[in-house]
């Protein structure tokens, strides 16, 4: 199979007509993810372009929500629940690979307002919902799949997770190496997570099965940070909006493409509504000590450790705590939301090891999403790890 073109520098217009318009034998639904690519340069903004202060329901702090879960979690009705069940039937019977499922191929009359109320909220709003009272160990692994990708198709476009085409992710410790972060996914592994956004305009996890201890999560409102740093430590505001971070692609990378991307890390919409938008993994700027030590790129310098470590901290300090249950949902906007997780221990065998099912997905600029600073952004599957033609594939488990 011959590789794909990559896309770091050719105009949008044409990476649309590359990606959205792909070989339907290898691509399904005719869609091609995009993958990670380096910033458009000449649209990046200087810090004086910057707001000061963040207003509006994005900007929430915890305190706004830790005695309200009511305002952030939605149990799911016994009806919605039958109509995702019978949904999930139809498309089995159907005969449809899982990979080529669709909003078109999955229609929910009865949820459809609620998941528009809760795609908008993801992008406009305070950007998170928990969903309670999925029936996951009750269906078992493929029907919860195909209903949980379902669910997912009326919030936007799955993309591949790695360079195996995963579109659906599983969240487990597998054994690899956490030390190894030059080559190692931290979601493959039991060890912490720090505050983080992925590859995808939004991220959902379904729990699965729990931990014995920890795995619990942490969600903050990237603009609720931006306003601490802009307040007690505007140096570091400034310095994360310069492109002078590298960022590991962890060899997940097509033909002729980098292994690494330098990018700021707090942007500027590309036009839209000219809001901040944050993209940052702390694994993944710590990573490329192979490159610095070989003079190929500069190693950080201590403001870039010291800023590092100041917006964990602060992010740490602001986060609200949740913990999924077994059948929960959480849906987290990546636009204007860090997340992170504790470190965990599992139950000891046969007991099943903790396990999430994850999905990215995109919501291009031209269907309501945020005006990114990136060539793809008008693409259907923006964002995400792609490599080559590599096909999506949605295993049921770790692999």
């Amino acid at each position: 199979m011959a590789p794909a073109l990559t896309f770091d520098d050719i105009p949008a217009s044409q990476i649309r007509s590359k990606n959205d318009h792909a070989p339907r034998d290898i691509f399904p639904d005719g869609i091609r993810t995009s993958g990670q690519h380096p910033p458009l340069y000449d649209a990046l903004k200087p810090y004086s372009e910057f707001p000061t202060r963040i207003t509006g329901p994005t900007a929430w702090k915890k305190e706004d929500f830790e005695t309200k879960p009511e305002a952030w979690t939605h149990p799911l009705t016994d009806e919605e629940i039958e109509e995702l069940g019978q949904t999930a039937d139809a498309f089995i019977a159907s005969g449809t690979a899982l990979e080529g499922i669709s909003k078109e191929l999955f229609p929910l009359p009865k949820l459809s307002p609620l998941l528009a109320d809760l795609r908008e909220d993801l992008l406009n709003g305070k950007g998170f919902l928990l969903f309670k009272r999925f029936p996951a160990v009750e269906w078992g692994p493929h029907k919860t799949a195909v209903a949980y990708m379902g669910l997912g198709t009326h919030i936007g476009y799955f993309v591949s997770q790695n360079g195996l085409g995963h579109v659906l992710g599983h969240v487990k410790d597998v054994g690899d190496d956490p030390t190894q972060i030059h080559k190692v996914r931290i979601y493959r592994t039991a060890a912490r997570q720090f505050f983080h956004t992925d590859d995808g305009d939004v991220v959902g996890l379904l729990c699965v099965h729990r931990a014995a201890e920890g795995g619990e999560s942490d969600i903050v409102s990237s603009h609720n940070l931006w306003n601490t740093l802009q307040e007690e430590h505007p140096d570091v505001a400034e310095l994360l909006t310069k492109p002078i971070w590298y960022f590991d692609r962890k060899g997940e990378v097509s033909v002729g493409q980098e292994e690494f991307t330098r990018q700021p890390i707090v942007y500027i919409e590309n036009g839209g509504k000219g809001r901040v938008y944050t993209k940052w993994d702390p694994y993944y700027i710590r990573s490329l000590k192979r490159f610095s030590d070989a003079g190929i790129i500069p190693a950080l310098s201590p403001e870039q450790e010291r800023a590092a470590l100041i917006l964990d901290q602060t992010a740490q300090r602001l986060a609200l705590h949740m913990v999924l249950e077994v059948g929960d949902i959480q849906f987290v906007s990546n636009s204007h939301l860090l997340h992170a997780r504790t470190a965990y221990k599992d139950f000891a065998p046969p007991a099943p090891r903790r396990h999430l099912l994850r999905l990215w997905l995109s919501t291009p600029e031209g269907e309501g999403g945020w005006a990114l600073p990136m060539p793809d952004s008008h693409e259907k599957k923006r964002g995400g790890i792609q490599v080559d033609n590599k096909a999506p594939r949605a295993p049921l488990d770790a692999e």
